[in-house]
């Protein structure tokens, strides 16, 4: 944690190579007698010699090298910034003198400029080797296990170096961090990702931990990169947790950095930025899990034409019946599902009230809200009453809606109000939906409805039960005291409060009997 006081010691992760006195590399894996790098089956790595998977047994085996009067070298595979004289810099490919192996965490070594210590870490030991086993992992699977976090690694790394720049090592206490926050804010989206992809990893590692051959395999990684006694679902939750503490963090720093100081502002800049990044973040979380609500209720609506409700729209904001009525003065009963970007509207079975049928649908991103008077109207030429007009500012097309009461028209003219209101937070909060996770949605929707058909209503597949889909109460975040290990997404979960609309949509939704 980042205190005014002094600045907690920040390392960034690295990764050695041992390189033999030939030049050539070994893999801090295992190595054979020849000093080259290995790509050990399932079985040999579980049957290795004890010494390279204990915790301590690595370095012992270098260190018996380095006795025997045997050259042994390390090769950087990131840089190592440091901040203590007793620690060695060094840059990413610089090769370093191994001259002491004897603590499992930090080896004594020598470079160009002089001798001290250098850290032996280890982080990307698990991807590493479960690529290696293409057997045992399909690209799928390693994909949903460990998601973005490379690339999470990288923006670390960067955030890393540009926050020990800004620390004043002989005046901690005059550090100036807040800009460092502001300066990369955006590139903490991609914790986004990681995060909504989490709960998948969880439970295709929860899969294959039943099979002994997975934890041993798992187990047998963590040994053979020296990793601290963790599991490695453990590990998979770090950077959950790292995207959550940002705003406690900044907030004590906050509290105890006086508003004279020179990073004052910078720093509650920061703290607000950072909260608005778990913001969004939690966000997209409750965005996917509409998606999937959206998708399966669509493939339950008979006679569907055109793209995917998805294609362009990630919430239901408002439900309900209206009648319509054309230009002929034709009335028609719909219920209406409105979207962001688009309302569309079905027609109930006539027998069957628990099957809608698709009709059409209204593009709002041209349209207008008009509030219409009681009384005979002059675009239609009728008597109306609890209308309003959706107009189009383009063609002027006019599409006239009427409500059963006042209370229904006003809450449709709100939602609409609403609708807008939402799409334009989106594009400011840079809110998206991948085509990827979009087309996951509509694949697993339709795979779901496969499996639950049960017969066909005159050629119709009966659909399945429709779930309610909630709308966004609150886009704004209450950061927590403290950090719960196992309900790390509740940190940021928006708290929705009841409201009547949801209980007259409930009544008016088409699949409950």
């Amino acid at each position: 944690m980042v205190a005014r006081g002094g600045m907690a010691r920040f390392w960034s992760l690295e990764s050695l190579q041992m390189v033999a006195p030939d030049g050539g590399t070994e893999s801090s894996a295992l190595v054979d007698d020849n000093g080259s790098e290995e790509d050990y089956s399932y079985e040999e790595l579980c049957q290795a010699t004890p010494r390279y998977l204990q915790p301590g047994g690595e370095q012992l085996a270098i260190n018996e090298l380095i006795s025997d009067g045997s050259i042994v070298y390390a090769e950087a595979l990131w840089d190592h910034v440091t901040m203590d004289d007793q620690e060695l810099g060094f840059k990413a490919g610089d090769v370093i003198r191994v001259l002491e192996a004897s603590n499992k965490d930090w080896w004594w070594g020598r470079n160009e400029d002089k001798e001290a210590w250098f850290p032996a870490s280890f982080v990307r030991g698990y991807i590493r080797q479960c690529r290696k086993h293409t057997g045992m992992f399909t690209t799928a699977q390693l994909s949903t296990i460990f998601g973005n976090i490379e690339d999470i690694y990288k923006f670390q790394r960067k955030f890393l170096k540009d926050l020990e720049k800004q620390y004043n090592k002989e005046e901690p206490h005059l550090s100036e961090i807040g800009s460092c926050f502001l300066q990369h804010q955006e590139g903490f989206a991609i914790y986004s990702e990681y995060c909504n992809n989490h709960p998948s990893a969880c439970i295709e590692l929860s899969k294959l931990m039943k099979q002994g051959k997975y934890r041993h395999f798992f187990e047998a990684c963590r040994l053979l990169q020296q990793m601290i006694d963790i599991a490695i679902d453990g590990f998979l939750l770090t950077p959950v947790q790292k995207i959550c503490k940002y705003p406690l963090q900044l907030a004590e720093l906050l509290k105890y950095t006086t508003q004279e100081h020179s990073d004052y502002n910078n720093i509650k800049a920061a703290y607000e930025a950072m909260k608005n990044v778990a913001c969004l973040i939690n966000e997209r979380k409750r965005r996917l899990e509409s998606i999937d609500k959206i998708a399966r209720w669509q493939v339950s609506i008979v006679d569907w034409e055109g793209p995917d409700v998805l294609a362009r729209s990630s919430e239901l904001i408002h439900s309900g019946e209206l009648t319509k009525i054309s230009k002929q003065g034709k009335s028609q009963q719909r219920t209406f599902f409105l979207f962001d970007h688009q309302l569309v509207f079905c027609k109930k079975d006539l027998l069957r009230r628990d099957i809608l049928y698709y009709k059409d649908r209204i593009d709002m991103d041209e349209m207008k809200i008009v509030d219409t008077e009681d009384g005979r109207d002059k675009d239609f030429n009728i008597n109306i009453k609890n209308a309003f007009k959706i107009i189009n500012r383009a063609t002027e097309e006019i599409h006239l809606f009427c409500a059963k009461k006042q209370e229904d028209k006003k809450r449709w003219m709100e939602a609409c109000e609403s609708e807008r209101r939402r799409v334009q937070e989106d594009k400011e909060m840079g809110m998206e939906i991948s085509e990827s996770q979009k087309k996951q949605a509509m694949q697993n929707a339709r795979k779901s409805r496969h499996g639950k058909m049960k017969g066909d209503y005159n050629g119709c597949p009966v659909p399945p039960p429709h779930q309610s889909l909630h709308p966004i109460h609150q886009r704004h975040i209450t950061v927590p005291t403290s950090i719960p290990q196992q309900q790390v997404f509740a940190l940021a979960e928006p708290k929705r409060k009841p409201s009547l609309f949801w209980h007259t949509f409930n009544k008016l939704t088409p699949f409950k009997k």
